[in-house]
């Protein structure tokens, strides 16, 4: 169901309840005054009666004048029909009484008002006694004729409002629709868009209540269009990188399928091994790198270093066996906790590999690999040669890698590193190792979570 038809469908039953409510309290409140200010009449005849009567009780004729007749010229629009009056002496007979008064039930000793079933109608009566007890005087009105001037009033008030329901239907469902317009033109918007049409939406001239689904949906946008960007940026560097590789693989196989000696063939082989090797490595990376730029929030925990630093090293061990590079790593002193961390532990881990990878694979053969934790920094050291300012101001930039270098490689490892350590709240900090020899990579707190 539209919210349109929900709206009216609430109004069409909400509008007749409440009028329900409001009727039943306006003649709940009608009745009130109707019978207080009958019930004062009642009071005020019965009296006039009394002052009338009294002083000539028994002298006169035994009954009031004749009522006048229906459609006599001072008849009016009474009904002399719904009022009685009686008198009765002390011993209960009837002294003085109209047409009506003759059916009103004679009550000894009772005084005030009385309801009463009359002939087969339901009666008000007022009762009162004289003052020595000689006579009691009854004056009543038939209930229908209150009920009939309740009924009347509520009948004129309310026939108006019958009258105009559907013309107020009609408005009603004339403002919902104006109301709910805006809702119309942002859905004819977004549909009249192009699939790569990102921008925001104007929200000046939207109603306040839509405000926040707009602010929502143009935070999507901008978060959609950062995600294609890095797609586009990840699809073009793949196929910018593996372009080459790809190249030197076939060359390579060319010169194994056409290799005229057993020493020619094993050197193509062992080129094409690297080559290999190289794609496998650029692969792993860009897989890494796109899984860490693809926008989903990992799952943190609280991190226990201890079985990251174990996974790591040992991935690395071939390559550090290889180059005779000693791996060590130094924790904090006992009772001190090693940077504490809340994290993704599989996203550290690779975090960490790619330090230490990078600190095997560049530095000199023969040398060690230090992993050094302290209360809040953890540090990376190797024996290489000190890097140059313009080299320390380009790492991170992705398929950059120094002139010079020996070890294959495709420098997505610190751009991997950099991006994992933002999602942590991390900063890494490359730098010279002490006594001004080797790299030291240093990752600490940012400034807003230290």
């Amino acid at each position: 169901m539209s919210l349109q038809r929900r709206l009216l469908l609430y109004l069409l039953i909400c509008a007749p309840l409440v009028w329900g409510v409001a009727l039943y309290f306006s003649i709940d409140r009608a009745k009130h005054q109707i019978n207080e200010l009958y019930d004062t009449e009642l009071i005020r005849l019965a009296r006039q009666l009394q002052s009338t009567v009294g002083p000539t009780l028994g002298q006169t004729e035994d009954a009031l004048p004749p009522a006048p007749q229906e459609g006599a010229p001072d008849a009016g629009e009474s009904d002399v029909r719904d009022l009685a009056v009686a008198v009765w002496d002390q011993r209960g007979q009837l002294m003085v009484s109209d047409r009506e008064g003759v059916q009103l039930p004679n009550l000894p000793n009772r005084s005030g008002f009385v309801d009463e079933s009359v002939a087969g109608r339901q009666w008000r009566v007022y009762y009162l006694q004289s003052l020595d007890g000689r006579w009691q005087v009854a004056a009543g009105q038939a209930a229908y004729e209150r009920d009939e001037l309740i009924y009347g009033l509520m009948v004129s008030q309310v026939a108006p409002w019958l009258l105009v329901l559907p013309f107020l239907l009609a408005v009603m469902a004339w403002a919902v629709r104006r109301a709910l317009a805006p809702i119309a033109d942002l859905a004819a918007e977004l549909t009249a868009r192009n699939a790569d049409d990102l921008q925001p939406i104007p929200d000046k001239a939207t109603p306040a209540e839509l405000r926040p689904m707009l602010r929502a949906m143009n935070g999507l946008f901008t978060r959609i269009e950062a995600l294609l960007v890095r797609e586009r940026r990840f699809t073009a560097d793949a196929a910018h990188e593996l372009r080459t590789p790809l190249a030197v693989l076939r060359a390579q196989w060319d010169v194994v399928r056409r290799a005229g000696s057993a020493e020619e063939r094993a050197q193509s082989e062992m080129k094409l091994d690297a080559g290999l090797d190289r794609m496998e490595r650029l692969v792993t990376q860009m897989l890494a790198l796109s899984r860490v730029e693809s926008g989903v929030l990992p799952v943190f925990t609280e991190v226990t270093w201890p079985p990251i630093v174990e996974q790591a090293m040992s991935d690395c061990l071939p390559l550090a066996t290889r180059r005779r590079i000693e791996l060590a790593c130094e924790w904090p002193p006992e009772g001190r906790y090693p940077m504490p961390l809340m994290g993704d532990i599989h996203l550290l881990t690779v975090l960490l590999r790619n330090l230490l990878d990078n600190a095997v694979r560049y530095a000199p053969e023969g040398t060690a690999v230090v992993l050094r934790f302290a209360q809040d920094t953890l540090t990376v050291d190797n024996a290489g040669g000190p890097l140059s300012a313009e080299a320390l101001t380009r790492l991170g930039e992705r398929f950059y890698r120094p002139d010079g270098q020996q070890e294959i490689g495709s420098g997505l490892g610190v751009s991997i590193v950099h991006r994992i350590a933002e999602l942590h709240g991390l900063e890494v900090v490359f730098g010279t190792a002490t006594q001004g020899q080797g790299v030291r990579v240093q990752l600490r707190f940012d400034a807003v979570h230290r």
